[in-house]
């Protein structure tokens, strides 16, 4: 087992956020009541106050969550703010990440 040198923040999508999805969709639509997986983003490892952390991050991460349902910016919502965000998504932080496997860790 190894540490990873980072914290974390893990979304999962609220109501709000599927009303927003779904109509990208026709064939697959979802609601709060579903289980889904929420995505996990890996930050700077230490921290003290999670509010800075993720005024730093909250954009990147909408953005990135928008972008699965559709590239189309023109469809997004017109300002992302952090008051839409913590309507969209319920947030989750936590400091220790630890790899179970053997292999080396890769990025893109």
């Amino acid at each position: 087992m190894k540490v990873v040198n980072r914290s974390y923040i893990t979304i999962h999508p609220r109501q709000a956020f599927w009303d927003w999805a779904n109509p990208f969709n026709s064939e697959l639509t979802f609601d709060a009541e579903d289980v889904t997986e929420g995505t996990v983003y890996l930050v700077e490892e230490d921290f003290f106050d999670f509010e800075p952390v993720l005024e730093k991050n909250f954009k990147k991460i909408f953005k990135n969550e928008l972008a699965s349902i559709t590239d189309d910016e023109e469809n997004w919502p017109e300002k992302l703010s952090m008051e839409l965000f913590l309507e969209w998504f319920v947030i989750d932080f936590g400091s220790m990440v630890i790899d179970l496997e053997k292999s080396n860790l890769r990025s893109e």
